[in-house]
């Protein structure tokens, strides 16, 4: 009987971070699928003239996480108090729908204004983030956040290359209705197969009834504020050099010949590194400290950082940017795992809340901010200038982990 009991939690916590992998897998599908054939749809509903086509397609990508942004801290805070499956529940069903609805869009406005939809009812996978981070024994957190980031990252690198290849066989629309039909599937799973634990649901309880919980509650208030800051920090650093990375290659090969190719190959090459190194990093952090990895990853990054300004070739870069994400796979899980351990429970959904929305941020910011430098002072410049965060970055993680060593990590 004793030996069922203390299993049931473990198995409970292992299969709902295959539920949130499989399932935030297959949403990040569907807001990344949008990437290569957006510009396509805008002209498809109507917008004519290059300027009008690229202004429309920036406004319709930017809306969804626009109001992923602004949602993220509300869903996480009613997490806390109603539990973090009917929150994933609604993202999923949400999800569904509009990237249903987005296939059926009519002109550019209805476009955006479902975009806008999207990221509102959105945020599985922020909210598996913090299902996960809640649920998981805290010696196991940051590996459990690792193979979730992996899937997450697996997401991002498998959305651009579906949407192009039904939107050229079955056209726009097709690609946006089978995408929420494959989001259905994760909403369905998540119904049938996510479990959250019976301590979780006397906590949830607790808290309906004593109404307590938030910001007011977090002991560590400048530890978290820095942490988020710091969240915010390494999102900017780490997408603002997505936008130059073609033009970059396009440099280093002296043609522009096959550019598209050598540069979505970069591009999946960091991705693959993320994707390969998160989980080892995460267990690796749990046995030696989360800020330990964290420091030690992004002391890594820096250096690959500053040397692709340097790059002499194509192969050099494509080499340093796949140890790059090797590099950046122990970010984002480490990161997370710090900021829970800091939490009561009554605050974890509000607060790793605000670290999406801080992401979002950085997420939005970033590419803004390198196609401006890029464009003034080069390419180069972009690469020396992330060097420059993460190293920012790197300073704050030693200064927090000095000052708050007491805190257990």
């Amino acid at each position: 009987m004793t030996a069922s009991t203390d299993s049931s939690p473990d198995r409970a916590w292992r299969r709902n971070l295959v539920v949130c992998a499989a399932g935030s897998f297959t949403t990040i599908i569907g807001m990344t699928l949008i990437l290569p054939i957006l510009p396509l749809y805008v002209e498809d509903l109507g917008v004519t003239g290059t300027a009008a086509i690229t202004t429309w397609s920036g406004i319709a990508y930017a809306a969804t996480f626009l109001t992923a942004a602004l949602a993220a801290p509300l869903w996480g805070r009613l997490g806390d108090r109603f539990g973090r499956k009917p929150m994933l529940i609604r993202a999923s069903l949400g999800m569904a729908v509009a990237m249903s609805l987005i296939g059926l869009a009519q002109d550019a406005h209805q476009l955006v204004l479902i975009r806008l939809l999207a990221g509102l009812l959105g945020g599985y996978a922020s909210g598996s983030t913090i299902l996960v981070a809640a649920q998981t024994p805290r010696e196991r957190s940051a590996w459990a956040l690792g193979v979730l980031s992996s899937a997450i990252m697996a997401g991002n690198v498998v959305g651009p290359l579906l949407g192009g290849t039904i939107a050229q066989a079955f056209g726009v629309e097709i690609a946006f209705l089978s995408t929420g039909a494959l989001i259905f599937l994760a909403f369905l799973g998540t119904w049938l197969f996510l479990d959250e634990t019976p301590r979780d649901r006397r906590a949830r309880a607790d808290r309906r009834r004593t109404r307590v919980g938030g910001w007011r509650e977090v002991p560590h208030k400048s530890a978290v504020l820095s942490l988020l800051g710091l969240s915010m920090l390494l999102m900017f650093a780490t997408i603002s050099v997505e936008p130059i990375i073609t033009v970059h290659v396009e440099r280093l090969t002296g043609s522009a010949e096959h550019v598209a190719i050598a540069a979505a190959a970069v591009f999946s090459l960091t991705a693959l590194g993320t994707i390969l190194s998160g989980p080892a990093l995460g267990r690796l952090a749990d046995r030696v400290g989360h800020l330990r990895v964290l420091i030690a990853s992004l002391a890594l990054a820096t250096v690959l950082l500053a040397l692709q300004a340097i790059a002499p070739d194509l192969w050099t870069f494509a080499a340093l940017r796949f140890a790059t994400g090797i590099a950046l796979g122990g970010v984002t899980p480490t990161v997370v795992a710090t900021i829970r351990r800091l939490l009561p429970e009554t605050s974890v959904g509000l607060v790793l809340g605000y670290n999406v929305s801080a992401q979002y941020v950085g997420q939005v910011a970033g590419p803004i901010a390198a196609g401006v430098l890029g464009g003034a002072l080069g390419t180069n410049a972009v690469f020396v200038a992330t060097a420059a965060l993460t190293g920012a970055g790197l300073v704050a993680a030693i200064a927090i982990r000095r000052r708050f060593a007491a805190t257990g990590d």
